[in-house]
């Protein structure tokens, strides 16, 4: 099978494809032929700036083709998604049952791969937030895929006004289309007035602005890996608060909540009300191009990679 990894550190010209010996299931796991594998800017980061490599983890989606001892509710011929931790860039990739889902029979592989993690964190980002009828909620990496859904998140929740924070002005009209009402840009002086919430993920030196943004009593949720610094005293003066939001504490700790989650996702999904939006699709051997996208900023939505395209 073909599957994509990389040496050493650097940028998108250090993965290349290879030809790998089929995975073979362990206990819990299933073997999935995969249709479509996500790219996220975790990932992206972890290739340049990762002290060693790392196999390419990522959400897969497509039929299971083996399943290992002990799986159950899975079995060969169903179409999954889930989380991938090793070589998820591969036409072949195993997940562990416990982070499988079905894709219902209307939905697509790519569709799945764009809607599940990304609307999964999306979804707990916007509820870490405490949300209110009437708040004014900014998000950046507004033209994300989590971000996408975030605004779309809002809007569905009764924000009296949603600001879409971005990095360039051409990504401007993407985001009013999917509901907000006011666009910034990073650099902008001012993000306009005080928000209740702001939802971040990008971190690092956006902490600052997306905190000097927050209305009294206001509150920033942190989601990326970006890192970074939040200012204890621009909290106090404003009486605001910071919250971290990290998906796998739901997933581990909360299992009922996650499947209920999952299946607000999907039920959305079909009615239209959550709408995920692809950037790309890329065959699998241009994988590089992907990482080229997320790095500098140019994806519209969810960059996918398809294996047999």
């Amino acid at each position: 099978m073909r599957r994509v990894r990389y040496e050493v550190s650097g940028g998108p010209e250090v993965l290349f494809t290879e030809e790998a010996p089929v995975p073979v299931p362990g206990p819990g796991e299933l073997l999935v032929r995969t249709e479509a594998v996500g790219v996220t800017l975790p990932t992206v980061r972890k290739v340049r700036e990762g002290a060693e490599p790392v196999p390419l983890s990522g959400e897969v989606a497509g039929t299971v083709a083996a399943v290992g001892e002990g799986v159950t509710g899975f079995a060969v011929g169903d179409r999954v998604t889930g989380l991938c931790f090793s070589h998820a860039y591969a036409e072949l990739a195993l997940i562990h049952q416990a982070m499988a889902s079905a894709i219902p029979d209307r939905a697509t592989s790519v569709d799945a791969v764009a809607l599940v993690r990304s609307g999964l964190v999306a979804r707990g980002a916007y509820e870490a937030g405490r949300p209110q009828p009437g708040d004014a909620v900014l998000v950046t990496a507004a033209a994300s895929a989590v971000g996408t859904l975030a605004l779309q998140y809002a809007k569905a929740g009764g924000a009296s006004r949603v600001v879409a924070a971005i990095s360039s002005a051409d990504k401007a009209e993407f985001v009013r289309a999917l509901g907000a009402d006011e666009v910034v840009l990073y650099g902008n002086e001012s993000w306009g007035d005080p928000v209740d919430m702001v939802i971040d993920g990008v971190g690092g030196e956006l902490l600052g602005p997306a905190v000097r943004a927050l209305a009294p009593g206001g509150r920033l949720v942190a989601y990326s890996s970006g890192g970074g610094t939040v200012d204890a005293y621009e909290l106090l003066i404003r009486s605001a608060s910071a919250i971290g939001f990290q998906m796998a504490a739901i997933a581990r700790g909360e299992p009922k909540v996650y499947a209920r989650w999952l299946d607000e996702l999907w039920e959305r999904h079909r009615n239209r009300t959550l709408c995920p939006r692809v950037s790309a699709e890329i065959p699998l051997a241009e994988a590089a191009r992907a990482h080229e996208i997320i790095h500098s900023r140019r994806n519209l939505g969810k960059v996918v990679l398809v294996p047999r395209g």
